[in-house]
């Protein structure tokens, strides 16, 4: 072979050499993206909730989703009521760091900050629980929490929100409200700020936690509750305390679920972990959402045949009433600057979203008495 000859055949075999390596250090690449080397974290969590209650279901949906989005690194032990401490306790352990999470909600702690009660049992001003959920998004609520939270409290968490409940009923009666005046000294349990606005109607108030209402009614301590909704009011046996569900109410009709994280460990964690965390609370809250509409109507269907359960709708003068309770209750609390801060931003977000919304919104009542005309209800 020629000198010349071979000299191109050498130099050709090196760069065919050379391609193929870069074409193999290139497939490596593809077959073997980058993953996070960080160790595997486990978060001590405990929930506000029994083991079989629904919000134990709802916890549970968000740490799957965070552990999931992870790839298994970060992961969750994941408490039920009572396991650390009591349900009323959860933020007090996660700020002193004896839990690192719970999934609550911020009434359970409103007796630190009035304020607190309008991050889930605030009044409505024409927006649902949905649009006020987006308030806290894109209206300014996470930095009015973030301020109650951490400047105000001094609490060493990092907060987010999910599930955008629907409306609670106004609750369980022995008899069927058919006006406000039936309400009148009736002994009823509720939390939050719904106190001040149910004792504005009438009613005296007791306050109680959710595993203490089935002992409360049987004893006499209460003559009615409201707890949340079909499904965790069928699951402690509601039923077996009271025959007359009243539904609709402006008592608590935009509550959420709080998650919460001790700040230090939480700022611990790998950037991306921390995104993780914040971001699997808007994917649970839509399958807490999808969750609740099935469960919720099947159970109330399942307690106005079954249970022998008579539902009724809200009188509109107790509804009524409650709106004018509501009004003293702002006037009251209106009094501390930050509360009036919060209070007046909720507001000037309905009053643009809430027009846009009941200008725009089909009237659902309307084709739901067109295709079921043959259906019983009591709206």
């Amino acid at each position: 072979m020629p000198a010349r000859r071979k000299a191109k055949s050498v130099s050709r075999r090196k760069f065919l050499r050379g391609g193929a390596l870069a074409g193999g250090a290139a497939a490596a690449t593809v077959a073997f993206p980058q993953v996070s080397r960080a160790e595997t974290t486990t978060l001590k969590m405990q929930t506000s909730w029994g083991p079989n209650e629904i919000f134990q279901e709802f916890a549970q949906q968000y740490v799957e989703r965070v552990e999931k989005m992870s790839g298994g690194r970060l992961k969750f032990d994941l408490l039920s009521v009572g396991a650390v401490v009591k349900y009323s306790q959860v933020q007090d352990a996660c700020h002193k760091g004896s839990l690192d999470a719970s999934h609550t909600v911020a009434a359970y702690w409103f007796g630190k900050n009035r304020a607190a009660s309008l991050f889930g049992t605030g009044p409505v001003f024409g927006a649902d629980a949905g649009q006020t959920l987006a308030w806290i998004h894109y209206g300014g609520g996470k930095e009015l929490y973030r301020e109650l939270i951490q400047d105000i409290l001094k609490l060493n968490l990092v907060g987010f929100f999910a599930f955008p409940m629907p409306t609670q009923p106004l609750g369980w009666f022995n008899e069927p409200v058919t006006s406000l005046e039936d309400l009148q000294g009736v002994k009823y349990r509720t939390v939050g700020l719904a106190t001040n606005i149910m004792q504005g109607i009438g009613l005296k108030v007791v306050a109680k936690g959710g595993n203490e209402i089935f002992e409360a009614m049987e004893t006499g301590v209460i003559d009615a509750f409201e707890y949340n909704n079909p499904t965790a009011d069928r699951q402690f046996n509601a039923h077996d305390l009271a025959k007359h569900y009243m539904l609709g109410s402006y008592h608590q009709p935009a509550e959420f679920i709080e998650i919460i994280f001790n700040k230090d460990k939480f700022e611990s964690l790998p950037a991306e972990q921390q995104a993780i965390c914040e971001y699997a609370a808007e994917a649970a809250s839509t399958a807490n959402y999808g969750l609740a509409m099935d469960r919720y109507s099947q159970d109330l269907q399942w307690l106005m045949k079954d249970g022998e359960v008579n539902v009724h709708r809200t009188p509109d003068d107790v509804m009524q009433a409650q709106l004018n309770s509501w009004d003293v209750v702002l006037k009251k609390y209106g009094k501390d600057p930050f509360f009036k801060k919060v209070v007046d931003s909720q507001k000037a977000w309905a009053e643009r979203v809430g027009f846009y919304s009941l200008t725009n919104t089909a009237d659902y009542k309307l084709a739901y008495k067109h295709y079921f005309p043959e259906k019983k209800i009591a709206f």
